[in-house]
């Protein structure tokens, strides 16, 4: 089986000759744009049936396979675009949203070997799809799965490809008819490897598993984002409805026992012991039933999350996905992500079956990275794994927020108190980004953004939000405080608690690593603060419980695989970027 590709994620193509096949509830007609190489050279529809560009080869019929031999395309060729089309009929669907299970293309070699595939979640409305794309990079071809759906048709697509003509070349798309099913048009079998012709139902899409984004949402992200959130309610109910059954079982249990024992003739002998053990019993098989019950939710469960963890998008999906290889900094014009994925979760019945833990965005709320425990481990506590640690993953999160929004989008304050070594290391990667401005205290950071807040709230009530002095700068901050209460007094607390309850909503947000204890000589007077910020561990804890059924959930913080260069990978992007808009902005 080939690759599971996602959208937006591509991967080099090492096989020149393929085979593209759709698999859908209904014959999709597809076409291939052949990109041209300037304004005399312009883009070409390739069609089923109709003239085959060099490289290209659409047999007639919408549910034969496209053939492609790269080797044959034209070397100034940068990129084939495979489209899709809905059908013409009384019973064809009316969108691409209404085909279930969602249209599958897969990439095959001539041998039959699957090389990749990509399945077209969260479509609604659109009528036309870009699929996938076979382009050039630094001459070797890749394939990037793209899901791009166009709810105003065929013709709008081909215009965004520039292809001439648009309307014309729409209709010739349209035009092509259901599968050919006459003897002729069944090819003969060939001996060697089964090739895709010959594969069969085992091949086709199983409406019994589940499917990443199942869930409702007007987008992909936001019915992945939905799905996740479902699936952790799945789960503390059923874990719930378990642990009900289960001392349920015990207390019918320890009833049974007090009325053996409450009937002075039956305390002892062989007959006390039977009816002891038949209510043991009892208890057993009720236990069991629970449990039996529980795994095939669980099975469910892991089944959901074998299919839907793979499709996160890359803020939603751990530092160890391949998807951030394809990550590029947001445009002004796209959308912030819902959400970031800042862990994972999971119950002790089944702690192999994670949870991504989503925090969506913009923050609402301040973060608390607890550097003051070491949960019981004294070589922990020696070593000061618990802050290290702590440095490490608040660099992270805080590397991907910024990537998450646009050039000049959001801006990093670090004011590192106490162990300054720990900190300059862990935020390395953020300092080439541009984007981290450290401070050297974290009174003066506060009351700078004390300023700010009190002139956005300003500016927003008399209806000048763009009326700021020009050194606030754009776009939201971010303030990391480490080592707090270090170098902290009475003042610069007050304006801290201000700016967690006033700050979200002007732009500004606060993580704090801070140990409790250290806090002492403040007194209850921050224990406001510590209950207004969401705490997280550097280390597994189980100190979060959900809103339904208030489990106490153990949270696996999210770090870097060790050896992983991705915190650098992603900083080089932003810095990349960021320097590609300063200089535009110069106009060098």
């Amino acid at each position: 089986m080939g690759v599971e590709l996602v959208r937006g994620q591509n991967q080099p193509l090492t096989r020149t000759r393929l085979e593209i096949r759709v698999r859908a509830a209904v014959p999709l007609p597809a076409a291939v744009i052949v990109d041209g190489t300037g304004e005399r050279d312009p883009a070409r529809l390739a069609w089923p049936g109709g003239p085959a560009p060099a490289g290209v080869i659409l047999p007639a019929g919408a549910d034969r396979p496209i053939v492609v031999d790269l080797a044959a395309v034209p070397a100034g060729t940068p990129r084939l675009t495979v489209l899709l089309a809905l059908p013409q009929g009384q019973d064809a669907p009316t969108s691409f949203g209404r085909i279930t299970p969602p249209p599958r293309v897969a990439v095959f070699d001539v041998g039959g070997e699957e090389l990749a595939r990509f399945t077209l979640h969260g479509l609604d409305d659109e009528t036309a799809v870009a699929a996938l794309e076979l382009y050039r990079r630094q001459g070797a071809w890749r394939i990037r799965a793209v899901g791009q759906g166009y709810a105003a048709g065929p013709r709008r697509m081909l215009e965004e490809y520039g292809v001439p003509d648009a309307e014309r070349a729409a209709g010739r798309l349209r035009a092509v008819g259901a599968p050919d099913r006459s003897p002729s048009a069944i090819p003969a079998q060939r001996s060697g490897p089964p090739t895709p012709a010959a594969l069969g139902a085992e091949d086709r899409p199983d409406p019994s598993r589940p499917v990443a984004g199942d869930a409702v949402g007007w987008t992909l992200e936001e019915r992945l984002y939905n799905q996740v959130g479902g699936m952790f309610e799945d789960l503390a109910r059923r874990i719930a409805a378990y642990r009900g059954a289960v001392d349920f079982a015990q207390a019918r249990l320890d009833a049974e026992l007090d009325a053996l024992l409450a009937d002075p003739t039956g305390r002892t002998g062989a007959a006390h012991e039977a009816a002891r053990e038949r209510a043991q019993a009892r208890r057993d098989a009720l236990t069991d039933q629970a449990r039996a019950a529980l795994d095939h939710d669980l099975r469910g469960l892991a089944a959901e999350s074998e299919v839907v963890e793979p499709a996160l998008p890359w803020a939603m999906a751990g530092w160890e996905s391949p998807v951030w290889h394809g990550y590029r900094v947001p445009s002004v014009a796209d959308a912030t992500p819902m959400a970031v994925r800042i862990g994972d979760l999971h119950l002790p019945e089944v702690p192999e079956l994670r949870i991504p833990m989503l925090l969506p965005l913009p923050l609402d709320e301040g973060l608390w990275i607890d550097t003051g425990q070491d949960y019981g481990s004294a070589a922990a506590a020696e070593s000061g794994v618990s802050r290290r640690r702590a440095a490490e993953m608040a660099a992270g999160l805080a590397l991907r927020l910024l990537a998450a929004h646009p050039v000049d989008g959001l801006t990093v304050h670090l004011a590192a108190a106490g162990d300054r070594d720990t900190v300059t290391d862990a935020f390395g990667p953020l300092g080439v980004t541009g984007a981290l401005r450290e401070w050297g205290e974290a009174a003066g950071l506060l009351a700078a953004m004390t300023r700010r807040v009190d002139l956005v709230q300003m500016a927003l009530r008399a209806g000048a939000p763009d009326a700021l002095p020009p050194d606030l700068g754009p776009g939201r901050h971010l303030l990391v405080i480490t080592g707090f209460p270090y170098g902290v007094d009475d003042r610069a607390v007050n304006q801290l608690r201000y700016l967690l309850d006033e700050g979200p909503a002007a732009g500004v947000h606060v993580m704090l690593l801070a140990d409790r204890a250290d806090a002492r000589a403040f007194g209850p007077v921050l224990d406001p603060l510590w209950r207004s910020l969401l705490r997280l561990t550097p280390l597994p804890d189980d100190h979060l419980a959900d809103p339904w059924v208030g489990h106490a959930w153990t949270y696996e913080p999210l770090l870097v695989p060790d050896g992983s260069r991705v915190l650098e990978h992603v900083a080089a992007g932003l810095a990349a970027a960021r320097q590609a808009y300063g200089e535009g902005r110069t106009g060098r």
